[in-house]
């Protein structure tokens, strides 16, 4: 992966993760990682553990950003998802998987963000 999608991922977890804060989600963790994979952000939104995948983009040239939340990650985050409800402090949380589409600005600000709340299951 290229420096520059580095940093602009980055710049759209940082975005996804305040919008998420200011909308009462309680981030727990960004960047959450265990044998099975990765979660951009893991939160939760009154009795759900929601994964949160973040895609950033500075276009539409690729497509949208949730769309490359293809059926392969979707599995994954659903191990992942399996794993966590396995452990003492979230075994009583219902599950959600969301995902937060972010364009940037040719500056690499945030420019557009949409949250789509229960993606996939």
């Amino acid at each position: 992966m290229t420096r520059e999608r580095l940093v602009a991922g980055k710049i759209g977890e940082q975005a996804a993760a305040q919008y998420l804060a200011a909308r009462g989600y309680k981030i727990l963790h960004r960047n959450y990682r265990c044998r099975l994979g990765e979660v951009d952000i893991l939160a939760i939104d009154g009795n759900y553990l929601v994964l949160v995948e973040v895609k950033t983009r500075h276009g539409n040239q690729y497509g949208l950003p949730q769309e490359s939340v293809h059926c392969f990650k979707q599995e994954k985050l659903r191990r992942i998802a399996t794993y966590l409800t396995s452990l003492p402090h979230y075994r009583h949380c219902q599950l959600r998987f969301d995902v937060v589409a972010v364009w940037l600005s040719p500056d690499n600000k945030p420019a557009k963000l949409q949250h789509i709340v229960n993606a996939f299951w």
